[in-house]
């Protein structure tokens, strides 16, 4: 008897364990319900199935729980019964899980459809309105220019401030160079005979060039002459 209570046993709680599974994958698939775009008004077929699906699986482990806990009242051994005490226990919690799951999923989904019945319904009476009135749908129009206009002259206005920005950095970094080279000069003019070092490099440089230049030019008639 009680290798036969074993086995009814063991093939209940897989037939649970699969059902569960199966209500998670179904869970899954009608949550995704809630987040179609433009909802219709009335579940679709697919939904209803979905829906019609979770509720005869949450039965059905309903009549497996009454099952093994029959089969537990008639088990007689104490260390058994309590740990299969607390494996029901689970089964239990898990289908008032379940239960609260689909409750809310259902709910969040009537109020997905109701929002978007109330955006429909709220799109046709203004289309209403517009075909009723021609004068509002011109001033509607009008209305929408002046809003892309106005979001025009922001941006430039975001342009502008940004190219006067650039420009007052390149501003502070002239200023921060010119402070620099003030500095450098005034450090040269306290330094015994940089002053003059530096007059004899700027000369120098000054006398090469007049020479290159003159050696280019002298180049450059020679050129005209023998041509």
């Amino acid at each position: 008897m009680a290798s036969s209570t074993g086995i009814g046993w063991a093939q209940l709680r897989q037939q649970a364990r699969s059902l569960e599974t199966q209500t998670e994958t179904l869970f899954h698939t009608y949550s995704q319900f809630a987040s179609v775009p433009n909802l219709p008004a009335k579940p679709s077929e697919d939904e209803r199935q979905t829906e019609a699906k979770l509720q005869d699986i949450l039965e059905k482990r309903e009549t497996l729980i009454s099952q093994l806990t029959r089969l537990l009242d008639s088990e007689a051994t104490l260390t058994a019964s309590a740990l299969k005490q607390n494996n029901l226990s689970r089964h239990r919690e898990v289908l008032q899980e379940h239960r609260r799951e689909l409750s809310r999923l259902k709910s969040q989904i009537q109020d997905a459809r109701n929002r978007a019945n109330l955006l429909s319904n709220v799109r046709s009476d203004i289309d209403a309105y517009h075909s009723n009135n021609p004068e509002a749908a011109e001033a509607d129009y009008m209305l929408d220019e002046r809003s892309r206009i106005d979001n025009s002259h922001n941006m430039a206005d975001s342009v502008l401030s940004q190219a006067y920005a650039v420009n007052d950095s390149f501003v502070t970094q002239r200023e921060v160079l010119t402070s620099i080279n003030r500095r450098i000069t005034g450090a040269a003019s306290q330094v015994p005979g940089l002053n003059s070092l530096i007059g004899r490099i700027s000369a120098k440089k000054r006398r090469d060039g007049i020479i290159m230049g003159s050696f280019i030019a002298f180049c450059f008639l020679m050129f005209l002459y023998f041509m």
